[in-house]
């Protein structure tokens, strides 16, 4: 005899299996549950359901209100019925709370920032966010003591003084710029919240519930504390919080003098990009990988383009720093600084819009504090006397 399964012998019986679906929610939905989650919060804290009076906390006579509105809407009591084993529901375990007479729902709604229509609809909720919102914001608000912070310390010191001197600067965040959770990457500074953010670590790829990847993060702040939270509740914090800012790469100034003089003519810049591709291999290494170049026009307009030229990945790019220069041949340049990063160009293979394997010859694997060092070995004409090491990503002193 063949084994069959409990669903086929159920198919062989004629009964038919009815595959369970998983719930969705309508937004609507989703803040009734989220306001009776804070009910069942302060049932828990407390051991019984929030009550009305004048005397009683401001949160607790919100849930109070709260829960009166939700056992009078029947809507509210079936979608809550799961979820209510304590029978905080119950039409009869309710009948003798009453709100306060000096005060009516709709008064007491409108103080505490609660929305009451005509037909007293409970989800007109306008401060309570979604579960989603939720478990972001406690994310972020979770800090605890970060009990190696004097490993970090000097990197906030080193962080204000280049703000201070203009070596760093401040980037608000535009949320139609499209900053992505992938720009979130390692040793990046950050301001939320009125403290500076670093990420210190970032772990490895996950699939989050809501199906996208993501990526647990150290964040330590300058305020010693610390907090484990995920690369998307930092984007969602940073773009929520009107003071967030970036907080950019140090800028270098002019390659030979800090000011050029009425006879200098200045040539062009030297700039240093970086790749917001979503490769596997770019987004793995992207605080090593940099594209090198000398352009005689303005950096933005040469990269206008990047995501339609495999030159560029065929992906956006962020200028991490530029260096202006005076009294030089640009072309020569650039083939000294190439040459010079030669042993650690980036192998890498892309096809482009029409399908033809390109092979982009100005990506190297350098980190960017080497690049500036490089600048400043051919701003004193010392270069001749180093040689990068690619397996130390570091200058060596030739013999």
């Amino acid at each position: 005899m063949v084994d069959l399964s409990d669903d086929e012998l159920l198919a062989e019986l004629g009964v038919e299996v009815e595959q369970k679906k998983a719930r969705t929610y309508t937004p609507r939905e989703e803040r009734i549950i989220a306001g009776f989650e804070d009910i069942l919060k302060f049932h828990d804290e407390y051991g019984r359901a929030p009550q009305h009076g004048e005397e009683r906390d401001i949160f607790e006579r919100i849930y109070a209100v709260r829960l009166d509105r939700l056992r009078e809407l029947e809507e509210c009591r079936e979608l809550l019925a799961d979820m209510d084993e304590l029978g905080l529901l119950d039409a009869e375990a309710w009948a003798s709370h009453t709100a306060p007479e000096d005060l009516d729902d709709d008064s007491l709604l409108s103080e505490l920032g609660v929305e009451s229509s005509d037909e007293e609809d409970i989800t007109q909720l306008r401060h309570v966010q979604s579960r989603e919102e939720r478990r972001a914001a406690e994310e972020i608000a979770n800090r605890e003591k970060c009990a190696d912070f004097d490993k970090f310390q000097h990197l906030f010191e080193q962080v204000k003084s280049d703000l201070d001197s203009g070596t760093r600067l401040t980037r608000k965040f535009v949320k139609d710029a499209g900053f992505l959770k992938s720009d979130i990457v390692k040793g990046q500074f950050f301001i939320l919240g009125g403290q500076v953010a670093y990420v210190a670590d970032v772990g490895e790829i996950i699939k989050a519930p809501n199906g996208e990847y993501d990526a647990r993060l150290r964040v330590i702040y300058s305020n010693g504390t610390e907090s484990n939270l995920l690369r998307r509740s930092l984007q969602r914090a940073l773009y929520k919080d009107e003071a967030g800012r970036r907080i950019t790469e140090p800028e270098a100034g002019p390659l030979f003098k800090s000011e050029a003089n009425d006879d200098d003519t200045e040539s062009g810049t030297i700039y240093v990009l970086r790749s917001k591709s979503d490769h596997s291999m770019i987004s793995e290494n992207r605080e090593l990988i940099h594209k090198i170049g000398v352009t005689g026009g303005k950096v933005e307009s040469r990269i206008s383009g990047a995501k339609k030229d495999a030159t560029y990945l065929l992906s956006d790019v962020e200028i991490v720093a530029t260096y202006t220069l005076y009294n030089i041949n640009r072309n020569k340049l650039e083939k000294l600084l190439h040459r010079f990063f030669s042993g650690a160009q980036l192998d890498f293979t892309i096809e482009d819009r029409f399908g033809n394997r390109v092979k982009p010859r100005e990506w190297f694997l350098v980190p960017l504090t080497v690049i500036d060092e490089v600048v400043g070995k051919v701003r004193d004409k010392t270069i001749s006397n180093y040689r990068y090491d690619p397996e130390s990503a570091s200058l060596k002193e030739t013999s």
